[in-house]
């Protein structure tokens, strides 16, 4: 007998049930993402940032090769958009990689309101889809001839207008050093942002007076990742995977 008969010579709610159970199946397969699949208790999950200096970049190798997340250039100032960047975040979705986007802050240039503009109208937006990360604020190459207390200035009007375009809170990167320089150790971000700190070869980074820890560590800019042909920026995340991914979907 075929199965076409079979299901013919089925009670109705017999059939009524095993069609809500196939679709039930369906309907799980597609919630289940890439980055759900997998254990959520792994610690310390690792990382990169990228830019179109790592030219052609092969995710599915990187994936591969253990990488989790992902920090991708997108924008600097307001005119400038990485030539890589949606080859890049696309592909790293597609493979897995719970990605966010990162902005070269030049803020002797323009407004910060204008450069988060620019920057959330050019890739840096979110969405709930289990695969991206907040957006990044790049803070280094020194001052840009600003005070602190411009810095300070420039670095809320960035963030709140951020905020108020994707209703996440900026992701702020930079170094001890950098902070202590052009912001005088500012306070002022510790509850609105989480940190990605600049630390190479060391065994613990320093954390910026004004913030309670680190949420992500850049520990080199040397390394060597698999789908990845020269040197890459690489980064541990602090937590487990699920801390990881409750960043991601802005979740507790």
């Amino acid at each position: 007998m075929d199965v076409a008969t079979t299901v013919r010579r089925l009670p109705r709610r017999l059939l009524t049930i095993l069609l809500s159970a196939i679709m039930a199946v369906g309907t799980l397969a597609v919630l289940s993402s890439p980055a759900s699949a997998e254990p959520t208790t792994n610690a310390n999950p690792e990382g990169i940032d990228v830019s179109h200096y790592q030219g052609a970049i092969n995710w599915s190798s990187v994936r591969a090769a253990g990488i989790e997340f992902a920090w991708i250039k997108a924008t600097e100032s307001t005119t400038y958009k990485d030539p890589r960047f949606g080859a890049n975040y696309t592909n790293a979705y597609y493979a897995g990689v719970i990605r966010g986007a990162y902005h070269f802050a030049r803020p002797g240039q323009s407004s910060g309101a204008t450069q988060a503009n620019f920057f959330a109208s050019s890739g840096g937006a979110w969405s709930a889809d289990n695969l991206t990360l907040p957006g990044a604020l790049d803070l280094e190459a020194g001052c840009h001839g600003l005070s602190q207390t411009s810095m300070r200035n420039w670095i809320l009007d960035f963030y709140n207008t951020y905020k108020a375009r994707t209703g996440r809170d900026v992701i702020i990167y930079t170094t001890a050093s950098w902070w202590s320089s052009c912001t005088g150790n500012w306070t002022g971000m510790a509850t609105r942002s989480p940190l990605w700190v600049a630390h190479w070869g060391v065994s613990s980074p320093n954390v910026p007076t004004g913030f309670p820890t680190w949420t992500a560590w850049q520990f080199t800019d040397n390394g060597r990742v698999n789908g990845i042909s020269g040197a890459v920026d690489r980064n541990h995340f602090n937590g487990t995977r699920a801390r990881l991914l409750a960043l991601a979907n802005n979740t507790p």
